[in-house]
């Protein structure tokens, strides 16, 4: 993995010199836009809207558009002159309860590596966090940008999740909200019955992804000039009619896909050896 930022992590006078790796990767297939006629790249241009010519990238600046239709072209000086910490530190702000941050919050996930130098203080901090089962609300500055983060203890390192202002959070708008429904206590009983037929532990090696399996097998068909694989017919569910009858059947059909599962299991485990030692 190659570091993408260096820094260090401060809490009170304890510093810690880090480096920050990307913990995710996406494997989603990416599309090139292509003349369908000979599979020809689209290429597009830079051009000035004003003069009407084209570009050269090192000329091009960061503007923002007031609400009078001014434009404010910004240069890499002016965002170097931002009144805001830009040194390479993670601050610490405060630790707080593990259960109070809100996923809603998250965007990004990134591992931290000490420097040889800072090894100790860093199994020090991963430890105390885990102790306490709290998470450390952080400030961080990257590419010229203060974000609100989190750093918590995962396994054996500390993550750093950059997250979103309180004022990013939009608040839902719906018109149901206004009103009240009316749920029958024994549909409520039923969806309680369904959860519980339906509650596992999560084992993220159990999931894969449907639609990259099925896209690769197009792309290769494609390129192999083979058939193109049939599209599953969907499973006729039946006209649902009240609530009350979904829910019965769905409790029926996660119970009978439970002791499927759980018998696929039992077939695949190890047959376990036996302790006794044979008599010579």
């Amino acid at each position: 993995m190659r570091a993408m930022w260096h820094g260090a992590i401060s809490f009170g006078l304890v510093t810690i010199a880090v480096r920050l790796f990307a913990a995710t990767e996406e494997h989603d297939f990416r599309f090139h836009q292509v003349h369908r006629e000979d599979g020809g790249r689209i290429r597009y241009k830079r051009v000035c809207q004003v003069c009407g010519e084209e570009v050269a990238y090192a000329d091009i600046a960061k503007g923002y558009e007031l609400e009078d239709g001014r434009m404010v072209v910004l240069d890499r000086e002016d965002f170097e002159k931002l009144p805001i910490s830009t040194d390479r530190a993670i601050e610490v702000v405060e630790f707080v309860p593990t259960e109070e941050i809100d996923p809603i919050f998250f965007q990004k996930s990134y591992y931290l590596e000490p420097d040889k130098a800072a090894v100790r203080p860093y199994v020090l901090l991963r430890t105390a966090l885990e102790r306490a089962d709290r998470l450390a609300v952080v400030k961080i500055t990257m590419r010229q940008r203060q974000s609100l983060a989190m750093v918590r203890a995962r396994d054996d390192v500390l993550v750093l999740h950059t997250m979103m202002w309180p004022d990013e959070i939009r608040r839902p708008d719906f018109g149901f909200l206004d009103g009240e429904v009316e749920v029958r206590p024994q549909e409520l009983k039923m969806a309680e019955s369904l959860i519980e037929s339906m509650a596992g532990t999560f084992e993220p090696g159990e999931f894969t992804d449907d639609y990259r399996d099925a896209m690769a097998k197009l792309v290769e068909a494609k390129a192999e000039g083979a058939e193109l694989p049939a599209q599953p017919e969907d499973e006729d569910s039946g006209e649902v009619i009240d609530l009350m009858a979904a829910l019965e059947r769905s409790v029926a059909q996660a119970k009978a896909s439970r002791a499927e599962t759980t018998t696929k299991k039992t077939k695949k485990a190890p047959a376990k050896k036996s302790g006794k030692s044979k008599s010579a």
